[in-house]
This record gives structure tokens, sequence and C-alpha cells, in this order.
């Protein structure tokens, strides 16, 4: 019987730490190696076999996994709170933290978090950088907001961003001073560019064949257009992996924290522990969605005469979450509940 060899990585821009230990705890190799695909081949051409490999989540993380999924029977990646909860310790440097990976691993300890394909990763890192342009692209319409007010210029705010009023307004107002006008071309040229780069990213997604057909089912549930959409499919993943609507409510970020202790129970604000990126989508489509269908409204106001909105938004999103994992879990349209009612009648 071959005995199983656990790797632990510890994981840096540069440089990466490993520890090699067999069942029993006993290691066999220490070291670093650098953080470069050509170096991890040489690498691994030296270490033990059969292998399992662990490591902690890093903005690097990606790569590496790809890289060495090959070459060992599995690579795990460890969530990093918990994994700092399990192995903490007085002392600490990589060679430590190594170690501390592979005796986690091996004791069958290791924290796993959930490692999304390449595939989806590749397409949400392209749905984020829509999100960058699109910050950058307030920035500019707020400069130019800026430099007009710094200037004195009088302006109709709700049309100031399109393009014939803007043009209007350089041409015709007596009072946009000569020493402003490059910049407020330069702006504006810089907001068309960064339209067009982020349809142009948006559509490219919506037409990609692993996410068509998803991205079309879930803009059926009321209140979702197609960054919801995109941003579910691809932050979401694999649907299968939350068991409860409970679990994926707290995935996305719209329950709060419990600490409990003997009989009292209190609960805080909204966790950090969330996907930033799913949680900001779902609260800015909870805002719109009870305007577009009577039951998410309903909902609404339920909530807000408890005498809170934020939670009413909040109240909204959960149950929009709940929406959109039965139709991914179905792979279904979703069907009002008055209309499913009368079709079971």
């Amino acid at each position: 019987m071959d005995i199983m060899y656990y790797i632990g990585l510890e994981v840096h821009k540069k440089t990466i730490s490993f520890c090699v230990k067999d069942a029993s705890g006993q290691v066999h190799q220490e070291g670093k190696v650098g953080a470069t695909r050509r170096e991890l081949d040489s690498w691994i051409k030296t270490l033990p076999q059969p292998r399992t490999m662990a490591m902690e989540a890093t903005i690097f993380t990606g790569w590496i996994y790809d890289h060495l999924l090959p070459h060992a029977q599995q690579v795990k990646v460890a969530h990093p709170l918990m994994l700092r909860a399990i192995a903490a310790a007085k002392k600490k440097n990589d060679r430590i933290d190594a170690g501390k990976i592979a005796d986690c691993l091996r004791c069958d300890f290791l924290p796993e978090c959930h490692m999304a394909s390449t595939q989806i990763r590749d397409r949400r890192r392209t749905l984020r950088y829509r999100h960058l342009l699109v910050r950058q692209m307030v920035q500019m319409k707020n400069r130019i907001s800026g430099l007009l007010m710094e200037t004195g210029v009088s302006y109709n705010k709700q049309r100031l961003h399109k393009v014939g009023y803007f043009r209007e307004l350089l041409s015709t107002n007596e009072d946009v001073h000569e020493s402003i006008r490059p910049l407020l071309k330069l702006s504006r040229d810089t907001v068309v560019r960064l339209q067009k780069t982020e349809y142009a990213l948006v559509s490219s997604l919506q037409r990609d064949p692993l996410l068509a057909d998803r991205v079309k089912r879930l803009r059926t549930v009321p209140g979702v257009g197609p960054i919801t959409a995109l941003a579910w499919a691809l932050e979401i993943g694999d649907v299968a992996r939350f068991r409860s609507i409970r679990q994926a409510i707290s995935y996305c970020g719209l329950c709060g924290e419990e600490k409990s202790s003997a009989d009292k129970v209190m609960r805080t604000p909204l966790s950090k522990q969330r996907n930033k990126h799913i949680q900001r989508v779902l609260v800015e489509a909870a805002k719109l969605a009870p305007r577009q269908d009577h039951d998410l409204a309903l909902v609404y106001e339920t909530e807000k005469q408890k005498g809170n909105a934020n939670r009413a938004t909040l109240a909204v999103a959960r149950k929009m979450v709940a929406y959109l994992l039965a139709v991914d879990r179905e792979e279904r349209d979703f069907v009002p509940a008055e209309n499913y009612q009368r079709a079971a009648a």
C-alpha cells in the first residue's frame, strides 16, 4: 500500500514555502520554491507520490491551484479565517505555517473552501473588471460636475451627461471658461470610452455559451436584469453547493451575525464574512424590484412598517435570493405565485 504524502503550501507573491509530511506527521521535505510556473514544474519532480496538497486562499491561489491540480490526487484550498482559528500559535513564520497546513490536511481538519472552476473564475474576473470601469465612469462624471461648479457654470443636472446637451453646453454657454474646456472634453471622451468598453464586456458575457441559457432563465425573476443575473451565475457558481436558502442568504451577506450566550441572543449588523460582489448587486436590485413586482412590494411594505427602510430592502433581497435559487436549481423560468396556483387548480 502506497504511503500518502501531505504537502502544505504557504503562498506569497514571489515565493512558496512548503512542508511535506506522511500520515504519521514525519517531515520528509521542507523549503521554499519560487512562485513561477517554471520553478514549480522543476519542484514537482522532486516530490514523493502519491500526494495531496493544500494552501490558504489568497489573491495568487487561482493560477497555482490550476497549475498543481494535474500533479496531485487532490489540491485543496483553505478558508483563511477558519484556518487561522484552528492553527493559531505564538510563533509564526512561513515554515511553521506550511507545516500547520500539512497537519490540518493529514488530520482532515482543513477548513476547505469552495474553488470555482477555471471557466467560471475567468468570466468572473471579467465581470469584476466591469465594476471597476463603472466606478471610473462615475468618478469622471462627478469630475465634470465638479469643474462646472468650481467655475460657477449653471447646468441641467439631469441632462448633463447626454451627448447633445453636453455639446450644446460647451458651444453656447459663455460661462464655460476656456481653462476648463480641454478638461471637460477629455473627461467626456473618457466617459464615452468607458461606456463602450463596459457595454462590450457585458455583451460578451451575455452571449457566452457557458452562461447564455442560465442568464436568460435568471432574468425571468422580477427585478433581475443582466448584471444581477451575471453576478449570480458567476459569483454563486455551482448552485448545488448550497443545501438551503439560509446558506445562500448567508453567503450573499444579507443577514447579521448571531452571538448567543446562555439565554441571551444578540443580532449584530450585516456580517463581513460574505461575498461582497453579489451582496452589492443584490442590494441595488432590491431597491428597484418592489416597483416591478407586487409580491416584492408587499414584502417591502410589510417590513417598512416596522420602521426601517434598509431592513425592508434586505428582506426584498433575501426573497430574491430564494427566487434565484429556485430558478437555478430547477433550471426553468420563474413562475409567479398566482400563475402557479392557477395552473395547479
